[in-house]
């Protein structure tokens, strides 16, 4: 059994895998937010084609002429329209290129090819790849969805080929399949296994939450998340990239207007309150953020919050009741809402002396790359990531080999 497992190659865990849907590094920001907020897509992957031929044994055959160079979500554009000048002028902003969104961070995407075996891609994510490109190697079919037809979202393709990318979790959730093989360390402790981390990106409650910019920016590149914390460092909730990829991008002036605890309150499901969004407007206005105030404005406008069917923005009621199930079709992100996942801004935790496996299906259960731990007085301790548990279990290989 453990031989079997180590044979397995990089396209077994591909199986079943979607078709990237791609962007143009030309792109603008204005053209990646059509594109979320008309997509099922969280992320997307920016392709670079620019003829070049292959200079790294890894990269794919069949990518010799477009590669994708990184990827994008919603939380990009927040964080970037926090910058002031901005602020000031988001419809700018947002006519630049989507380069200017990707992180300058070498390696983060790496194409390599379908026969790389597990403990090759373990290792690729050990050293800080977050997306392996993978060639899916099918024909495509010659009827495209209506969806692929704009011309800003397509299928990635090269040759006849479509592309997947492998994530951390797709590794951590082949891996929990034959958990049985890596016995006894997954029934041990993240205590006794030292893999809880004690540097944690965290914010007081009643900070701004301005000042969690830098901090949204790396627990997104590090897949992690912010901490809230209050005056004693007990943990109360968190500010999640994954909650604010649910969102859309004028929560860039609720992140600027308000606290930290707010803030996790206006990103929750279901909208925000509409107390907080009259705070944002006011302290867009004391701050003469007119540009942002107007874009916020038309986003609040749209009829986003609720199913109210008021036919003026004057009869529009904000405190009407907001159903907790999606409605049929594609709900707005002004709404902080996903129809596709609901996330609150409630941490996912678990003490120090919970099991390795235990901790494990906890965040695949809950789709995310980490969980909080904490003491029983709720005294934040530190953070396990998949990073951390693919570490612990790659060396265990060493042993089944």
């Amino acid at each position: 059994m453990a031989v079997r497992l180590l044979s397995h190659e990089l396209s077994d865990l591909c199986l079943g895998k979607p078709a990237l849907r791609s962007l143009s590094l030309t792109s603008t920001i204005a053209e990646a937010l059509q594109v979320f907020k008309t997509s099922d897509d969280n992320f997307l992957s920016v392709w670079s084609c620019n003829h070049k031929p292959r200079t790294s044994q890894k990269t794919s055959d069949f990518d010799d002429e477009c590669r994708c160079v990184g990827k994008i979500c919603i939380v990009d554009v927040i964080c970037f329209l926090c910058r002031y000048e901005n602020l000031v002028s988001p419809s700018v902003a947002l006519e630049q290129p989507v380069s200017a969104l990707l992180p300058k961070i070498p390696a983060l995407v790496l194409h390599v090819e379908p026969s790389c075996s597990l403990l090759e891609v373990i290792d690729l994510m050990l050293e800080g790849a977050q997306n392996l490109v993978v060639p899916i190697k099918t024909k495509l079919s010659n009827k495209r969805p209506k969806q692929q037809q704009k011309p800003s979202l397509t299928v990635t393709n090269h040759k006849g080929c479509e592309f997947c990318w492998l994530t951390q979790e797709d590794v951590i959730r082949f891996l929990l399949s034959s958990i049985g093989l890596f016995s006894p360390i997954p029934a041990f402790s993240i205590d006794t296994l030292n893999i809880i981390s004690p540097e944690t990106l965290a914010v007081e409650y009643h900070s701004p939450a301005s000042a969690a910019v830098g901090a949204i920016s790396r627990a997104l590149v590090e897949q992690t998340s912010v901490a809230v914390v209050d005056s004693e460092g007990a943990l109360i909730g968190e500010i999640s990239p994954f909650t604010l990829a649910c969102c859309d991008e004028t929560v860039a002036a609720a992140v600027m207007t308000l606290s930290s605890g707010d803030l996790m309150a206006y990103i929750d499901c279901g909208g925000p309150p509409e107390e907080l969004v009259k705070v944002v407007s006011r302290k867009l206005k004391e701050k003469n953020l007119m540009g942002m105030l107007q874009h916020f404005t038309v986003s609040m406008s749209s009829g986003g919050f609720s199913s109210a069917s008021s036919s003026s923005d004057e009869e529009y009621s904000m405190t009407a009741p907001v159903s907790p199930l999606p409605r049929p079709g594609r709900l707005s992100r002004s709404m902080s809402y996903s129809a596709r996942m609901v996330r609150r801004s409630e941490a996912i935790v678990c003490h120090p002396k919970s099991s390795l496996v235990a901790v494990m299906i906890q965040a695949i259960a809950h789709r995310v790359n980490y969980v909080w731990v904490i003491e029983d007085d709720c005294r934040l301790v530190g953070i396990v990531t998949f990073s951390d548990m693919l570490k612990v279990l790659r060396e265990n290989f060493e042993t089944m080999a």
